[in-house]
This record gives structure tokens, sequence and C-alpha cells, in this order.
């Protein structure tokens, strides 16, 4: 199979288009792909490190108020398509993937207009804009969350298939989990983490809270600040915590994250739709602090389907301080039973074959095109 991957600006539109591209090729080893993104976003660094070939097109996103600007974007927008038509022409796939972000608008659309079966996959809750328009156009659509179906009513081949994130974690190593920690197997701790680039104001509960939360009987606090943020969290939490307490481990940055979420007893952090794929398919309770900084709020829509489940616990941003988490945490870490019921929900939110599912339907809309 020839494949066309596209999607942009943010980890949580790429790797899910990785996960469906490595999910292509398992199935069929003599597949090519070829990702189109742009060449100021992540995607431009990130998937020419996996060995993909990469293409760049050039795309703004629209501002949400009349602007001049966004009479520029739609001209970027279909100089995109020309350029894209140029690309699908030349390397000819027989389907095109998209998994959000603005370079999927161009990419995704020229598909749609030159006859080659087009997948959308959206991972939030809340549609993103380009999703919606494109889902007018598109063969078929993967979505994360249930509730999200009711918003591609136009597209006949409407999918709940879950994240494909989520299947990277199938094969997670919870022993492997803990040695990297330098933690015994079983030794409960708290996961807290604010994103691969850290988040300020979880950073400022977590140390609020860390004094309390390293006095909790038997229990670790795993502390991932972010790189940029490390060194000033780490001489806060020695400020805080004199004693230098064994049981705070403050950590920049964790390469090996599925191993470590697995073997976590209860996970703290915000809710973007990749973690939060990765959380349910192993079944770890959670407590979410949404990032009220996204487009569409998503990441609350996000995290209150998981708390509507029984599955986490949400404290908006503006409700969060240490006193509230430490409040939170506590309560979960004390009560086994009540955590076991997290669990149980969180793990009934996994779809751990999301990858399979969207091949499948790809398969499905190629047929319906022959």
């Amino acid at each position: 199979m020839r494949v066309v991957l596209t999607g942009g600006g943010t980890g949580g539109h790429i790797y899910p288009a990785l996960a469906i591209g490595r999910e292509i090729t398992e199935r069929q080893p003599d597949s090519s792909t070829l990702y189109i993104g742009t060449s100021r976003g992540l995607e431009s660094r990130i998937v020419p490190e996996q060995g993909i070939p990469f293409e760049a097109v050039e795309i703004t996103g629209f501002r949400r108020s009349l602007s001049w600007e966004n009479v520029r974007t739609v001209m970027r927008f279909y100089q995109g398509v020309r350029r894209s038509k140029q690309l699908l022409k030349k390397f000819k796939p027989d389907v095109v993937v998209g998994t959000g972000g603005y370079v999927c608008g161009p990419v995704v659309y020229a598909a749609s207009k030159l006859g080659i079966p087009t997948l959308i996959h959206e991972q939030n809750v809340v549609p993103g804009l380009t999703n919606k328009f494109l889902s007018r156009y598109v063969d078929g659509v993967a979505v994360s969350f249930a509730e999200s179906v009711p918003f591609f009513n136009k597209c006949n081949d409407v999918e709940y298939t879950g994240n494909p994130t989520a299947t990277r974690v199938s094969n997670a190593d919870r022993d492997k989990g803990f040695a990297s920690l330098g933690l015994l197997p079983g030794t409960p701790f708290i996961l807290a983490v604010g994103g691969s680039g850290g988040a300020r104001a979880l950073n400022e509960a977590v140390i609020q809270a860390a004094p309390l939360l390293g006095k909790l009987p038997g229990t670790h606090l795993v502390f991932v600040t972010g790189e940029r943020f490390y060194k000033d969290v780490e001489a806060e939490i020695k400020r805080r915590l004199p004693e230098a307490s064994g049981r705070v481990h403050v950590i920049p940055y964790i390469k090996n994250m599925p191993d470590v979420l697995a073997a976590s007893s209860l996970f703290v952090g915000r809710a973007g739709a990749s973690f939060l794929a990765e959380v349910t398919s192993l079944g770890i309770p959670s407590i979410l602090i949404p990032s009220p900084n996204v487009t569409n709020n998503h990441q609350e829509a996000n995290a209150r389907s998981l708390a509507d489940a029984g599955a986490a616990i949400m404290i908006l941003e503006k409700h969060l301080t240490g006193e509230a988490l430490h409040r939170d945490i506590s309560a979960i870490m004390s009560d086994s039973e009540r955590r076991k019921q997290m669990a149980r929900a969180s793990k009934g939110l996994g779809m751990p074959r999301s990858a399979s599912s969207i091949y499948e339907q790809i398969l499905r809309i190629q047929s319906k095109r022959k």
C-alpha cells in the first residue's frame, strides 16, 4: 500500500499519524509512506528522524476574528492545494490519512478532488476547524471519543476507533518502569507530568503539595517537570524538603514513558488526547488539569469525558492549588477500593486496538472506491 500521512503542529497530531503508518507497514511490509507537513512544525524534525520521507506544504490557520490575515490564509490554502496535488500525482498514493492540524486541510482536500481515498482521525472530543471542514469531503472519519461522532454527521463512514497512540503502550513493561526510577517492583507512586514541555501552573501546585505528598505512607511522587523548568523546580523542592525526602523524585523528562506510566498508581497531568489514550489503555486512575490555552478548550471536554465515566477527577486550572491537589491525591491513594474502581473505569474506556481498527477502516473505504 502507498500511503500519504499528514498532520502537524503538535505531537498530538503527529504521533497518531506515525502510529497509523506503523500499523500499515506491519500489516503490509512492502508499503511505501510519504509524510506531508509544514517546514515550521514539529513534524519537520520528528518525521525524518523516523526515516520517513517528508515533504512540506506551507499553510497557516484562520484567526478567530475578522482579519486581512484570513484573506492571506485563504490564498495560502489554495497555493497549498496546488502544491499538494503536485506531490500526490508524483507519489500516487492508495490512501491519504490526515490526523489534524492546518496542513491537513490542503493535503486531504487535494486528495479528495483527485479521487484518492481519504480518511481523517480526530483526537479530541471537540473537533478542530480543519477536521470539521474536511469531513464534508473525506471517505471516512475515525474518532478517539464516542462523544465526537455527532460532530461528523456529514460523513457516511464515522467510526469510534480510539486514539492509535494507545497501541504503542500495549507492550509496556511495568518492571522496566520501576527499574528506570530506581524503585522496587510494586512500589506505589504518583506520576505528575506537565507534558513534554512542562506546565508552569501544574508545577507550582505540585511544588506546594510536595511536602505533604512526600509523607504519604509508602507512596512515592515522581515529578516530571519539563526540561525548561527542571533546575528551578529541583532547587525549590530541595528548599521545601531540606531533609531531601527519598520518596520525591524530580525528573526533567522521561524517555520510556509507556513503561513508567504502566507502573504508576495514579497519573496527574494535562488532558491531551494522546496521553489520555495511553492512560485509559493501561487502566490508570487520573487527576486531570486541562490546559485552558488550547483551541476550543478541547482539553476540558477530554477530561470531562473521563471524569463522567468515573475514571478521573478533573480540576480546572483556575481552581488548582497545592491544597486542592493534595486533597484529591490523598483521597484516592488512601482508598484502595476507590482506586480500583477508577482503574476499571479507565480500562473500560481504553482501546488498545485503535491502530488496527483504523487500518481496517482504511481497507473498507478503499474497497468502496473500487
